[in-house]
């Protein structure tokens, strides 16, 4: 894989949750860290996703922000 993208991050898919447009996918990137995505079910199906299944979490933004509690 190749992509402009500097952040991109390996994990396995944790879980799937099928929606009507979208799909809801978390990403174990390392022993209790997850990321979680939103992306369309059209895409989830294309990229054949699957519980245990390695993926890439790949992050392309502009800005980050950070917050505390």
């Amino acid at each position: 894989m190749q992509i402009s993208a500097r952040n991109a991050l390996k994990g396995t898919v944790k879980a799937i949750e099928v929606g009507a447009v979208n799909t809801e996918v978390v990403l174990e990137v390392a022993p209790e860290v997850e990321i979680t995505a939103i992306i369309t079910k059209a895409s989830a199906e294309k990229l054949g996703l699957g519980v245990g299944k390695e993926a890439f979490a790949v992050v392309k933004a502009s800005d980050v922000m950070i917050a505390i509690d």
